[in-house]
């Protein structure tokens, strides 16, 4: 058998493609970063072709870099920025627009008229998620309505609809398909059967013949194409459905966060649809051949590590994203400033899509230290909202909480979550957990991991932080939060 599993980590601002052993430990990566396009204010779009060249870049970079083959590797993995939304010709492969990313506000005008009549939980029964412009039925009828002759073309089955999962799959197997956890953040997937749902379909204005198959999340799709060639393609998940599992929270009860260009909370509920009366959504956990899916409540923050790229880029206040950290220790806490990254709207638990970015409390006192300690924070205050609001959901309060994603290599950060949420958090040796769990559910469906038995035995421990501050001093830290997030609504 193959030594090792591969994985292609599709990202909203990088892709890349990383090799993992049996124990989980990684042994070749490449990444290459790709461009933001913001055409107008709250619209932010990708080059499909250009994260497609990535893809394939990356896969041959790390290959060569580790003096690995093709044939080193039992089965690969895709893991993706999940509800961007692309559109492309049946016959060519060429992208007939630039990917709508999930940040993208363009369809708030449409979540209004569709939110008129029924409200924004009129779709929710069906789908375990609120109207919002996140999703991707109304991106792919924006596109539908707005491309020339794209309508008709999409009737006619010459163009193809599908999240970054299905196009790196058309491209690397001739395949058009998704998995459950990608087609269950869509809003046309109905939860209880997993299946396309013709109402859905029929009241978003989306033509069958656009729509990929839906498929397992760790099966055998197909053999792929260079650099990859004759490899099977055997796990789809959307990034942090990936990461629950790179994290080994398969159980009811198990949570995971994932900090990077915005902050993930998944809690694992079983084999049932649990759903959310305080601002989370329900969504597909994963599906593993032919058992039961299962599903999770999650809490989606929009931004936390991008609030520290725009201090880096547009305020050119740190060189680099690492810088941050340093800067924000240089004062022993906020002093009164709290930053609301509202750049798209408030997302779980708010689902204000009124809201806009605000820092408040400034004061004569304030300097650059004040300001990047407030940006971390915002990063534990959101989440901070988002278990409570899973605690008030499930009715099983938070242990521990499991951590990952770029952001948690910030102890400052790390030390902040611990104190706010007043539990212990824990942060795995392997931090890169959404590409491992890619690779695990491509591993399980060849036989390379035997079950979830061996991913829990992978999991171990790097870092525990405790809290350390009085209850009153967090009570009070609380409230300034909660205050500047009130002066973030109704902008728009």
């Amino acid at each position: 058998m193959a030594s090792y599993v591969g994985a292609i980590d599709q990202g909203t601002t990088s892709t890349r493609f990383m090799v993992f052993d049996r124990a989980g430990n990684v042994v070749a990566q490449a990444q290459r970063e790709h461009r933001q396009i913001f055409p107008q204010p709250g619209w932010v779009e990708h080059d499909p072709l250009e994260i497609r060249g990535n893809t394939l870049a990356v896969i041959a970079e790390a290959l060569r870099g580790a003096g690995l083959s093709p044939r080193d590797l039992a089965a690969v993995g895709i893991t993706n920025q999940r509800e961007t939304t692309l559109l492309w010709e049946r016959d060519t492969g060429r992208p007939v627009h630039n990917a709508l990313v999930w940040q993208d506000t363009r369809t708030e005008p449409l979540v209004a008229a569709y939110a008129r009549d029924g409200g924004q939980d009129r779709f929710r029964a069906e789908t375990g998620l609120p109207l919002a412009s996140y999703f991707s039925a109304l991106k792919l009828q924006w596109l539908l309505d707005n491309v020339p002759d794209a309508r008709r073309r999409a009737e006619e089955g010459d163009l193809v609809f599908g999240t970054v999962d299905a196009w790196l799959m058309w491209h690397l197997t001739g395949q058009h398909v998704t998995d459950v956890t990608n087609a269950s953040r869509t809003q046309l997937m109905h939860l209880d059967t997993l299946a396309w749902d013709a109402a859905l379909l029929s009241a978003f204005g989306i033509p069958r013949a656009v729509l990929p198959d839906i498929v397992p999340s760790s099966a055998v799709y197909g053999e792929a194409r260079d650099p990859l060639q004759g490899i099977p393609i055997a796990g789809i998940l959307g990034d942090q459905q990936a990461a629950l599992l790179g994290q080994a929270c398969c159980e009811p009860g198990e949570a995971k966060n994932t900090y990077g260009t915005g902050c993930f909370l998944l809690l694992h509920t079983g084999t049932t649809p649990k759903p959310s009366s305080h601002g989370l959504v329900t969504t597909v956990a994963g599906q593993f051949g032919d058992a039961p899916a299962t599903y999770a409540l999650e809490g989606s923050i929009a931004v936390t590590g991008a609030l520290v790229q725009w201090l880096r880029d547009n305020l050119g206040m740190i060189r680099s994203s690492a810088e941050v950290e340093q800067l924000a220790a240089s004062v022993p806490d906020n002093g009164g400033v709290y930053f609301v990254p509202a750049f798209s709207g408030l997302y779980a638990p708010w689902w204000r899509a009124d809201a806009r970015g605000v820092i408040s409390g400034l004061t004569g006192f304030a300097n650059a230290g004040h300001l990047a300690r407030a940006a971390l924070e915002a990063a534990a205050y959101q989440t901070l909202d988002v278990v409570r609001a899973m605690e008030q959901d499930s009715g099983i309060p938070m242990r521990t909480l499991r951590v990952d994603g770029g952001m948690v290599a910030n102890e400052l950060l790390m030390q902040f979550q611990a104190d706010v949420l007043n539990v212990d958090v824990a942060r795995p040796a392997c931090i890169e957990t959404t590409a491992l769990g890619a690779a695990y559910a491509a591993g399980l469906a060849v036989g390379y991991w035997h079950g979830l038995d061996d991913l829990r035995a992978n999991w171990a421990e790097a870092r525990r932080w405790s809290p350390g501050i009085p209850k009153s001093r967090r009570s009070e830290l609380i409230a300034g939060w909660h205050k500047a997030v009130e002066r973030s609504f109704n902008w728009t």
